[in-house]
């Protein structure tokens, strides 16, 4: 079976789908999420995240510039 990056718009408590497919990248570590893992994102950046870890790594990162 062969796995179809989505386009995803992220919305404050939910996400559309523009473009069907599996899975995004994480921002942060680059890892695929599936999607129906997709639990963290930024609606301001328009990114997924692979966990909380990296949601919050990002977060710091921003705070930082």
């Amino acid at each position: 079976m062969i796995k179809k990056l989505a386009k995803i718009k992220y919305l404050p408590n939910n996400f559309h789908i523009l473009e069907e497919g599996d899975y995004v990248i994480c921002a942060v570590s680059g890892k695929e999420i599936d999607l129906e893992n997709l639990t963290y994102w930024s609606v301001e950046l328009q990114e997924a995240y692979y966990s909380y870890k990296e949601a919050f790594k990002r977060r710091e990162e921003i705070k930082i510039k």
